[in-house]
């Protein structure tokens, strides 16, 4: 899943994105509004993290635009204010969820992987498909309840597919959320990822979709 982390104090920014990304995320920064507005507005995020007091453009503006341009990724927000008015400012622009600062980052993480939850249309921490299950708050990946250890990128793979499970998947979605805007982005890399990870599960979930990408999907019953 790729984030977006909008923050002005650089070492905020850093904390934050060194927190994302050793949970597995795959994380871009802007450090003012302006910035943050225009990668908002041009790159496929699954969510944002976005601070209100920034320079060029607050974070309200930034928001509201990207809202205004159709964006729909959830974000959120942080704040130093402690005032109710700002926070109702905040969901009236669009935000999903705040943290006032200051806070831990155990806790942006939570909101983080409830924003994706339920932006995906899944209720637990645990995704599953048939006997393969994924913990979003641990990172560990099970095949009936045997763990299997995954390389990061093959993790960040399964988890796209696991939080879009149902639907296909193309692989230039799969190459959009899993490398930043600075990787050099060559699709026929998912394809050996997906190789690799259909034969450390062993179960086949994962289905391709000739011409259109992948579908993950319970096996039939009885296999």
């Amino acid at each position: 899943m790729r984030l977006l982390v909008v923050e002005d104090d650089p070492d905020l920014n850093r904390q934050l994105t060194k927190a994302l990304t050793d949970a597995g995320y795959v994380v871009d920064r802007a450090f003012d509004g302006e910035e943050g507005h225009y990668l908002g507005d041009n790159e496929p995020y699954d969510a944002v993290v976005l601070d209100i007091g920034l320079p060029k453009k607050d974070g309200i503006s930034v928001l509201e635009a990207w809202r205004r341009n159709g964006r729909t990724m959830p974000v959120l927000i942080l704040t130093a204010r402690d005032r109710w008015s700002d926070k109702v400012q905040g969901f009236d622009a669009g935000a999903d969820d705040y943290v006032a600062k200051p806070f831990h980052l155990e806790e942006v993480l939570a909101r983080i992987r409830a924003l994706l939850r339920r932006s995906t249309g899944h209720a637990q921490s645990e995704l599953s498909c048939g006997p393969v299950t994924l913990d979003t708050r641990t990172g560990r990946v099970s095949v009936s309840g045997n763990p299997v250890k995954m390389t990061s990128h093959e993790y960040r793979l399964l988890a796209y597919l696991m939080h879009h499970s149902g639907r296909v998947v193309s692989r230039t979605e799969l190459v959009e959320h899993l490398y930043d805007q600075d990787f050099d982005r060559d699709s026929n890399t998912i394809e050996v990822f997906v190789g690799r990870i259909r034969k450390k599960l062993d179960v086949d979930i994962i289905q391709t979709v000739r011409g259109l990408g992948y579908l993950l999907t319970p096996p039939p019953a009885g296999t």
